[in-house]
């Protein structure tokens, strides 16, 4: 839809709060009320957006994380890891929208945790390895491994402000990582 990839191109180019819908309309040569058609607001059409690449993310690269921790080899884990920041490199462009979002759009933030709980609900036989009263631990887990491999990119590839990358981060990263996502026993 037109009106999604010119909002996105704007987000990309400007980031998010300084779009608005004016904005995303002239770009495609629509009235507002042709937006207002398929979209309640501007946070509607990012979490359109969003709601695209966070599902390429929990249906492709959670799902094989689950399948990785159930080998229980490392190396697949550090292979994973570069996968993973390699998904994050291919959509580099929008997470600086998604974050400013998040900050300023309080609604945004159920979106933000919804995509979360998406990852954890990619990974059922992960979660299924550890204890029924347990499971709240593990997603957390999951979610801390999320939240650092986001920072880490951010820092490293959006920011520069870490140089340490590729293959050794990753097996530094693993080094964290592989041992706090073993299930108990």
């Amino acid at each position: 839809m037109a009106l999604l990839a010119a909002a996105r191109e704007l987000f990309v180019a400007r980031g998010y709060t300084t779009v608005t819908v004016d904005d995303i309309t002239r770009a495609v040569g629509c009235s507002r009320a042709t937006f207002y058609l398929h979209f309640t607001n501007k946070m509607d059409v990012l979490a359109r957006i969003s709601a695209e690449t966070m599902q390429e993310r929990a249906a492709g690269v959670y799902r094989e994380l689950d399948a990785v921790l159930e080998t229980g080899s490392r190396a697949e884990f550090v292979g994973w890891v570069v996968r993973a920041l390699d998904w994050f490199d291919r959509n580099r462009e929008i997470l600086p929208a998604w974050d400013e979002a998040l900050a300023a759009e309080p609604g945004f933030q159920a979106i933000g945790r919804r995509s979360i709980v998406e990852l954890t609900a990619a990974m059922p036989r992960y979660l299924a390895r550890w204890p029924e009263g347990r499971r709240d631990e593990a997603r957390f887990r999951v979610e801390l491994l999320v939240t650092q491999l986001e920072r880490y990119f951010t820092r490293s590839a959006v920011q520069g402000t870490i140089e340490f990358t590729g293959h050794a981060a990753a097996e530094i990263l693993a080094d964290i990582w592989f041992p706090a996502l073993r299930a108990p026993g």
